[in-house]
């Protein structure tokens, strides 16, 4: 299954983060491609360092909620530990989209329930799905990603390296 993977990070060393969560990632997944890295603003929690943002796009043979399980654990050996929403942390990895499939668990909701919210998002994800179209909505992600607000937040630095 084709599924896409954001990665943030705003503590630490943020890009070793981001590239030891890609190399974790790709231990259980099949890396295809990882889009340029952006720095972002955050959202949310204004009072917090800027993040660094991706998106990978990969195949798995995991199901949904498996896969999350292994995007958790990943996060919890990166130094993530449960605070309070939009908090700084090491790493966040969010399903983006897993194929065309839509789920709403209290675990997990695919597509991610805020995509079409998210520059930092809808950015990376353009470079790496261009024709990519929302599974609920059919729209195109390049359409989403010209409308959303907050586009002059995210700031293309360069690419991972990985």
């Amino acid at each position: 299954m084709q599924v896409y993977l954001g990665l943030g990070s705003n503590l630490g060393d943020r890009q070793a983060n981001l590239a030891r969560a890609l190399k974790l990632l790709g231990e259980r997944l099949h890396i295809e491609l990882v889009s340029s890295l952006y720095e972002t603003e955050p959202v949310g929690y204004a009072e917090q360092p800027l993040f660094l943002n991706a998106v990978c796009r990969a195949q798995t043979e995991l199901g949904p909620l498996q896969l999350l399980s292994l995007v958790k654990g990943i996060e919890a050996s990166l130094g993530r530990v449960p605070s309070f929403p939009n908090a700084p942390r090491p790493i966040d990895l969010d399903i983006i989209l897993y194929g065309d499939l839509v789920m709403e668990t209290p675990e997990l909701t695919i597509p991610h329930p805020r995509l079409e919210d998210r520059a930092f998002v809808l950015i990376p994800l353009l470079e790496v799905g261009p024709d990519l179209r929302h599974p609920v909505s059919g729209e195109h992600i390049k359409d989403l990603a010209a409308r959303v607000g907050g586009r002059k937040g995210v700031r293309k630095i360069s690419k991972l390296g990985v």
